[in-house]
């Protein structure tokens, strides 16, 4: 019997629809399993992702806790219970949490003048590349300040010439001390203008900007009328 239009129609969507069952079937014979296995591995993957991830900010969480426990511990003269707690924070895995515990266990050693030890451990933030640019510099300031007295003034100035410069977070700090070499080594003129730039720098402290207004002055910098609150401080 022959099939009208409409009729023929409806045929072949009945044929179509029973191909697409048919092929569908057949796939999900042929690769059910392997299918089914990609998506229990994706979701086991993803799973652990989100574990990993929930774990790091909880472990982050509670590594920083530790370590102001610690501080807290050092502020109330509680020495050895610190020291094992920064101890175990100098290996995390977080940066910024060993880094600041190498810096409290270098300040340690040296509230108990260990010099030596110290500087050692400045010294070791200080080469360490892994470790952020800021924690590297504070670290190498720290450990000039602690070795000062042992240094020839151009090693001094060798190696904080970069952080006693204009824009230097460090240039109070770093920039006495270099100023300080160059006086050592009689290159006045160096030093005063250094003292100069320090007394004019806002973001240093206060007293250092007084000071270095006073030591400018004697080097034959005029330094008081761009150094604003630091001749106040410089007068009292």
């Amino acid at each position: 019997m022959a099939l009208t239009p409409q009729n023929n129609d409806a045929f072949l969507r009945e044929v179509d629809d029973e191909l697409r069952r048919e092929k569908v079937s057949d796939i999900g014979r042929r690769y059910g399993l392997w299918i089914i296995g990609a998506v229990i591995a994706a979701l086991v993957a993803f799973g652990a992702w989100t574990f990993w991830q929930h774990r790091q900010t909880q472990q982050a969480g509670e590594q920083g806790e530790q370590l102001a426990t610690a501080l807290d511990d050092i502020a109330a003269g509680r020495a050895a219970q610190a020291d094992a707690a920064v101890a175990k924070l100098t290996t995390s895995d977080r940066d910024a949490v060993r880094a600041t515990a190498l810096l409290t266990q270098a300040d340690m050693l040296l509230s108990r003048k260990d010099l030596k030890g110290a500087a050692a451990a400045f010294a070791k933030v200080a080469a360490d590349e892994s470790l952020a640019q800021p924690f590297r510099d504070l670290a190498l300031v720290r450990q000039t300040s602690v070795e000062y007295d042992s240094l020839q003034p151009q090693q001094v100035i060798d190696r904080l010439r970069g952080l006693a410069d204009k824009g230097s977070p460090w240039l109070g700090s770093a920039g006495e001390m270099v100023a300080v070499a160059y006086i050592r080594q009689n290159k006045l003129p160096e030093a005063g203008r250094l003292y100069g730039l320090i007394a004019q720098t806002e973001g240093v402290p206060q007293s250092l900007r007084g000071r270095a207004v006073q030591m400018a002055g004697s080097l034959g910098v005029d330094a008081v009328d761009q150094s604003g609150p630091a001749n106040q401080t410089a007068a009292q």
